[in-house]
């Protein structure tokens, strides 16, 4: 059976990734083990509140490390929300700056948008061939944020998907490699974001 370790570093929204990956059929553990975290099939990276809090969380149980050593490897990585920023360079957050994971160029900053936080279901702009994304192209899915990356240089083997809120425009989603991370909830996305997961859970067989 497949394995995949949800990394427990305080983060809010653990049981709910946990229990949405285990409707896939996975295997599914919480641990805050670094071994356990390098050895499964797949690792996922939730992530809720600021980006400063959820580095610090994460750099107390290792997991820039293991993110960078399993995608070294060529072995998945999912962030979803604030797991998905921490993916990027810099977080800059009221006035502070935190350096990320580093995986990926770019700054996560503010929304230019009058309605903050950016919280409900969005349409995505998903890249052709987008494999994350088979059959769910055209749906919606849910977000809770006021901060993103609203760039990202383009690169070989490096597919974008796009979502705007009040006409501002930001990264929702990103497949890189052995990386892929969502600006959304999958888990909280309905039969979309459930379809999602399981297309991510079967590519790690």
């Amino acid at each position: 059976m497949t394995l995949v370790a949800v990394l427990d570093y305080g983060s809010g929204n653990l049981h709910s990734v946990t229990r949405a990956l285990a409707v896939t059929g996975a295997e599914v553990v919480l641990t805050a083990d670094p071994a356990a975290a390098v050895a499964a099939d797949g690792l996922v990276v939730p992530g809720v509140g600021a980006f400063a809090a959820c580095m610090a969380g994460l750099e107390a149980v290792d997991g820039p490390r293991i993110i960078r050593e399993r995608l070294a490897s060529g072995r998945r990585v999912l962030g979803i929300c604030v797991g998905h920023q921490v993916m990027f360079g810099l977080g800059s957050e009221h006035g502070v700056e935190t350096a990320g994971v580093g995986v990926l160029p770019g700054v996560v900053e503010g929304l230019a948008a009058r309605r903050l936080p950016h919280m409900g279901w969005n349409t995505v702009d998903v890249p052709a061939g987008s494999a994350l994304f088979a059959g769910v192209e055209d749906e919606r899915f849910y977000f809770v944020h006021s901060y993103a990356a609203r760039a990202l240089p383009e690169a070989e083997g490096v597919a974008v998907t796009w979502a705007e809120h009040e006409g501002d425009r930001f990264v929702a989603a990103v497949e890189a490699g052995a990386l892929a991370s969502t600006q959304f909830h999958p888990e909280k996305s309905g039969d979309a974001g459930a379809r999602l997961l399981r297309t991510w859970v079967a590519a790690l067989r």
